[in-house]
């Protein structure tokens, strides 16, 4: 787990081989955008490339958010897995549609729902055990 007390925690929540989920909680603006990258990208780069952010307690994410969010859903893409957003609030939905990158994202109204997209061979074991 990361955390800037201020601004963002970062907890890895179920990984496979080729899928990693991590909650997202606090803000994704300016000042945090550097860390999710980071983290996720360190994911990525171990062989998870199907990437499931769980936005559930994001409770702000400005524009400099959304650049981090396309940077790390292409990505993914580059090595054939995708990013996919969990439990993302109006805020970032109304964000999304504003800026007209709402079909960029697959956005699913749980973690589970999110996880279930993902192909059965990289799918972790939803709810997590032990």
């Amino acid at each position: 787990m990361f955390s800037d007390t201020d601004s963002i925690t970062l907890t890895d929540v179920v990984q496979t081989q080729g899928c990693a989920m991590l909650r997202v909680a606090g803000k994704l603006d300016v000042s945090t955008e550097q860390q999710l990258q980071e983290h996720a990208g360190t994911l990525v780069d171990a062989g998870h490339h199907h990437l499931v952010l769980d936005l559930t307690a994001l409770a702000f994410c400005d524009s400099r958010g959304l650049n981090c969010l396309l940077s790390l859903n292409w990505l993914c893409q580059r090595f054939n897995g995708e990013l996919l957003l969990a439990a993302v609030g109006n805020r970032v939905l109304q964000m999304l549609a504003l800026t007209g990158t709402q079909h960029v994202f697959r956005c699913y109204p749980t973690p589970g729902a999110a996880l279930a997209a993902v192909p059965p061979e990289h799918r972790p074991v939803w709810p997590p055990t032990g």
